[in-house]
């Protein structure tokens, strides 16, 4: 089937406009027309199946159940939620404040608010197209470690104390009892036309969020592959020296971007001969370490607990990157 895109880019770069072939701009335009197509047209169906089985996903009786549970499996659970949870580092915040006010443990909230930028359904199915199983797996379970460990150690931090203060008097408040918590909610199950409208919905909504970032996400990787020649990543990047991945997190921080319009850029790079774990650290401190999200969590959170979780992606995500230069 994916070779249908590959046809649908010769056919349009080559006979419709007419250029040559092997050029920058005709291997850089034909990137960009078989990857741009091909990814929007399976984010469209793979978003509508998923939405279709998390139809009946009830965000209200997942908080109720975090509230109960130990600490580490809390932290585990705000990890993994927020791994399923099709949310953007901004788009989760508003849920960041719901779950303090619910009186859920800070550290799990946290939890949840590192793990979701970072890993999502169309993430996941995107890597695994683009670079396989394996390291999908490993890039899975290294973004659900940084949500588990920013948990345990915020924890033990009592970083409450520096959320803003409208926001520590809610939690403090709850978690003294002064606030009732949501019983459990009922969800009546729904019928196959309306999960099939629920799903309709819940993709005209993900792809309208996410398209210009599928667009600028393969524009660049596009621009990589045509006009930046693999010569310079194999003079300059191409050893893994060490420096490399701590310099390329730091690069990516004036940069707004989600995971779904990195992964493109991922490819490139990687295609170019950037070392694998040089590359992750650039695009998961875009992801999880931008100057736009930590400007609107500015309004939930003190500059200390800001620059703690600052800090401890940064040392977190370079730590990734030097792993997976040793290992793959």
């Amino acid at each position: 089937m994916l070779h249908v895109f590959t046809v649908f880019a010769d056919w349009l770069t080559y006979q419709v406009f007419g250029f040559p072939p092997d050029t920058a701009v005709s291997n850089g335009l034909h990137f960009f027309i078989e990857d741009t197509s091909k990814i929007l047209v399976l984010l469209v169906i793979l978003i509508y199946c998923i939405s279709i089985l998390r139809a009946n996903l009830d965000v209200e009786r997942v908080r109720n159940y975090l509230q109960g549970k130990h600490r580490a499996t809390g932290y585990l659970l705000g990890a993994t939620f927020g791994a399923i949870t099709p949310f953007c580092s901004c788009s989760s915040i508003p849920l960041f404040m719901g779950f303090v006010s619910a009186r859920i443990p800070i550290g799990v909230t946290l939890s949840f608010l590192v793990s979701s930028p970072l890993i999502n359904e169309v993430v996941v199915i995107m890597l695994g197209s683009a670079l396989g199983i394996k390291f999908t797996l490993s890039y899975i379970a290294a973004g659900l470690l940084l949500g588990i460990i920013a948990g345990a150690v915020l924890d033990q931090l009592n970083a409450s104390r520096w959320l803003q203060p409208f926001l520590a008097e809610a939690y403090q408040n709850a978690s003294n009892g002064q606030d009732t918590p949501a019983s459990a909610s009922t969800v009546n199950p729904l019928s196959f036309s309306q999960r099939h409208e629920f799903a309709v919905n819940e993709t005209k909504t993900i792809v309208k969020r996410i398209w210009i970032w599928v667009i600028a996400g393969v524009g660049i990787g596009a621009f990589i592959h045509g006009f930046v020649p693999a010569q310079w990543f194999e003079q300059n990047l191409s050893q893994g020296q060490w420096w490399t991945v701590p310099v390329a997190t730091i690069s990516a921080i004036p940069i707004y971007t989600n995971a779904t319009g990195i992964v493109p850029i991922m490819a490139s790079l990687i295609d170019k001969g950037m070392p694998l774990g040089t590359t992750l650290a650039f695009c998961m401190g875009a992801v999880a370490v931008s100057l736009p999200e930590f400007m609107m969590l500015k309004q939930v959170m003190q500059w200390r607990l800001l620059a703690i979780l600052v800090g401890y992606l940064f040392v977190a995500i370079s730590v990734v990157g030097w792993l997976f230069n040793a290992f793959y």
